[in-house]
């Protein structure tokens, strides 16, 4: 970024102007207005994106979704996964069944076949029914440093340039950031050889049953998604690298016919088509100065396990009230912990699931017999494993993303760890849960059993919402210690445990970080 005079003028300014309305950016948008936090959210298309390629939403995404109050607009919208059909030859291989794995977990235990461009739409229309809108066809242009927030130039939609003076700019645009080009930050990664398509059609046949179809074949790969509304399926598959055209576009007529026939699937019409290569790719840095990376800005990875929409949402929630909170008066040096946190976990991420994609699509007769003979194999007789099957919800789902070496994860108590996600636990057979009191966004003490006098009244203190919840063997299961402390934070991660001496622990938290909560 250029180091612009503080002399030049700026015609308007906001605290946080957000680039890029995708799901990452309107999340972000959704999360600032509960909080209060003025903001602005400019997208360089015209219009929103009327297909993509990602579909799966999972349990972590459903509970930010229900602090903000629509999850169940979400869910409802969607197709629940039940299970996923291994096939080989036209035989089916394996039946995994998914519909218990994340049960006990979280109060959405599935993975949520649900579009992302019809979960932007429903995120448009959350953020319009609070008041607010997109700025449609406005380009970032530059990015200028002033010592009091960093110069935005925009091109309008009207052809009109407005320098916009921001405390803060937040880059949810894309592979192809602009404000990430404008900051310098290296994109350090690869793409892989192979092209990809996806298709979304109206077909018939045994893969059209509500479940996940995946065809392992030798040298090519199908997975058929369960779609909202009858014969509506996603197929998402690789493309032979001679069936590709010289002289024009690729279209669905282009595609081996070897899975689609071997699925029996009999499809009557497409709707959309696209074809795509797959990167893996980690930005050196989340964040230069005041300009911050969320999203497909920050990291970009394999669709194995419909990772990348979830983690840029998980990104937008961990930056959203590190925002609100330094632009109260928090100690900016709170800010520097969103790279700190959400860094790690996407290299981690884009390892994985660089690991995975390999195998299920290298070339080559070693590969392919891995591919379609072992692998089917080994995972029928993994899904059999209770503990397997919870540990790959939890990976999977994303519930099991812990921030523990931050600086502002501390102490642990029974199980949980400062830094983990806060376990859910079921109050009764009424679907009452301990994650109500999340909808508040607030700093807030859970006690599972009896508070003693120190912690009531340091809650009281530093106005603090003290949440009690009688001891269950449902807390027990999930870690919690009984008569514990956890601070927790705005995003339903644990703070602060302590199983003792918490009312002193809490003031001196607060005022050794500090972060201001009121």
């Amino acid at each position: 970024m250029a180091k612009e005079s503080a002399k030049v003028r700026f015609t308007s300014e906001t605290e946080v102007l957000i680039v890029g309305a995708g799901a990452t950016g309107l999340t972000l948008a959704l999360w600032l207005q509960k909080l209060g936090t003025p903001f602005r959210i400019v997208d360089s298309l015209p219009s929103a994106a009327p297909f993509s390629r990602a579909l799966g939403v999972h349990a972590r995404t459903l509970e930010f979704d229900r602090q903000l109050g629509f999850a169940d607009d979400v869910v409802s919208g969607g197709v629940v996964m039940s299970a996923i059909n291994l096939w080989v030859n036209r035989r089916k291989t394996a039946h995994l069944t998914l519909s218990d794995l994340g049960s006990d977990l979280t109060p959405y235990p599935f993975v949520l076949d649900f579009a992302q461009d019809q979960h932007e739409r429903l995120l448009i229309e959350q953020l319009e029914s609070r008041g607010t809108t997109v700025e449609r066809g406005t380009r970032l242009v530059a990015l200028d440093d002033r010592d009091d927030g960093l110069l935005a130039t925009l091109e309008c939609s009207d052809g009109t340039m407005d320098s916009c003076l921001a405390s803060y700019v937040a880059g949810c645009d894309g592979a192809h950031s602009t404000v990430r080009s404008a900051t310098g930050i290296g994109f350090a990664g690869g793409s892989y050889e192979r092209v990809f398509y996806v298709a979304d059609v109206d077909a018939s046949g045994p893969a059209v049953n509500g479940e996940l179809h995946v065809d392992l074949g030798e040298s090519d790969l199908l997975a058929v998604f369960a779609m909202k509304g009858e014969s509506h399926v996603r197929l998402v598959g690789t493309v032979e690298g001679d069936a590709i055209p010289k002289d024009r576009t690729l279209s669905f007529d282009d595609v081996s016919r070897r899975p689609i026939d071997q699925l029996g699937l009999d499809v009557r019409q497409v709707h959309w088509f696209s074809t795509y290569h797959v990167h893996h790719r980690v930005a050196s840095a989340f964040r230069k100065g005041r300009a911050f990376l969320l999203g497909d800005a920050a990291h970009i990875h394999s669709p194995v396990g419909a990772q990348g929409m979830n983690t840029g949402i998980g990104d937008a929630v961990n930056l959203s009230w590190k925002l609100a909170s330094v632009l109260r008066g928090s100690r900016p040096d709170l800010l520097d912990t969103y790279g700190v946190e959400r860094m790690a976990f996407a290299r981690r991420l884009v390892a994985t699931t660089d690991r995975a994609f390999t195998i299920a699509t290298k070339p080559g007769r070693v590969a392919a017999v891995v591919r379609t003979r072992v692998f089917p194999g080994v995972v029928g007789s993994l899904f059999r494993v209770a503990p397997f099957r919870r540990w790959l919800f939890r990976t999977i789902s994303q519930i099991a993303i812990d921030y523990r070496t931050s600086a502002i994860s501390v102490g642990r108590a029974g199980a949980v760890h400062g830094g983990d996600r806060l376990p859910w636990v079921e109050l009764d057979a009424h679907g009452a849960d301990n994650f109500a009191s999340l909808q508040s966004l607030d700093w807030q003490v859970h006690v599972y059993g009896d508070a003693d006098g120190q912690v009531t009244d340091a809650c009281r203190r530093l106005g603090l919402t003290l949440s009690t919840f009688s001891w269950s063997p449902a807390a027990e299961r999930v870690g919690l210690a009984r008569d514990a402390t956890y601070l927790v934070r705005p995003d339903g991660y644990v703070a602060m445990a302590a199983e003792s001496g918490a009312g002193t622990k809490l003031a001196e938290y607060f005022e050794s970080r500090g972060i201001r909560i009121t």
